[in-house]
């Protein structure tokens, strides 16, 4: 509200264009105020994270945290243009990049298992920021989102399989009152979306254990300890979290699982005594 104003008082019309320079947190929040003030501005994206390259700079969600759920207040409002120039990467700490890394893991899984297996190939590459490689990676990835936003701009279908994991990492992020990067708590959730496949016989245990060590030789988070030691997790209130979530359906969760890397589908009705099996293995470790 105080944005908005700010904007409004400075004498903006609807011929002019507001420019998003940051990480997906300046995204969000830019294309929201721009979809709102004036009944929708033109707005252009130039995201500087890897995260924000990837992902929440391409498709036209915008979304804001509340005390409530992540992302509970929101429109879908399509930037105009996205630049990206991957050289911004360069300025960020290695954390920063790393939490970007998850979501890029994420495409691979979700419908394209020779991307994962050409990321866990070039880990060394990725790693120290080979920019032939971090090309492609973004390239890729902005490709993909692109395909199932033209089919699915409203997630009312497939689009709701770029959420692979999310389920999971939107309670853990709720839990931590948001002071976690949201990269780190995906790299967990797509940890339990396959262990929770592997569970239920639609994804093997070996392409379970694949996926883990590559997240771990990324130095990126596998379990919660690693997340925050000092935290008393306790399952039950992670699962409570996940029915605060905008992705519940007629009360019923709804996950995102795999069979097998590379093939992703939207799954309800799963035992909540297995879903907190799942909890509790990345807990007790």
């Amino acid at each position: 509200e105080n944005l908005a104003n700010k904007i409004i008082s400075a004498g903006i019309n609807r011929n002019d264009i507001i420019y998003s320079l940051g990480g997906g947190i300046v995204g969000d929040l830019t294309g929201f105020l721009s979809s709102i003030i004036l009944r929708g501005l033109k707005f252009i994206q130039i995201p500087t994270t890897l995260l924000s390259q990837v992902d929440s700079s391409v498709g036209g969600k915008t979304g804001i945290n509340t005390k409530n759920g992540k992302n509970m207040i929101g429109t879908f409002f399509q930037p105009k243009a996205v630049f990206i120039d991957p050289q911004t990467l360069v300025s960020l700490s290695k954390r920063e990049f790393l939490a970007g890394y998850a979501e890029v893991v994420k495409y691979g899984l979700i419908n394209d298992k020779s991307f994962f297996l050409w990321l866990n190939k070039n880990t060394k590459k990725i790693k120290c920021l080979d920019q032939s490689v971090i090309k492609k990676i973004i390239f890729s990835c902005c490709k993909n989102k692109a395909q199932f936003v033209k089919k699915d701009e409203k997630e009312s279908g497939i689009r709701a399989l770029l959420n692979l994991g999310h389920t999971f990492a939107h309670s853990i992020e709720n839990e931590l009152d948001y002071k976690v990067r949201h990269g780190y708590a995906v790299s967990i959730g797509l940890l339990m979306a396959m262990n929770l496949s592997e569970k239920l016989k639609y994804s093997s245990y070996s392409d379970y254990i694949l996926v883990k060590s590559h997240l771990a030789s990324v130095e990126l988070p596998i379990n919660l300890k690693q997340l925050s030691s000092r935290k008393k997790w306790n399952v039950n209130i992670l699962l409570k979290n996940m029915y605060a979530d905008k992705k519940v359906y007629k009360g019923n969760l709804r996950f995102i699982l795999c069979n097998g890397i590379g093939k992703a589908f939207i799954k309800e009705n799963i035992n909540e005594e297995l879903i907190k099996k799942v909890i509790k293995e990345f807990i007790d470790v």
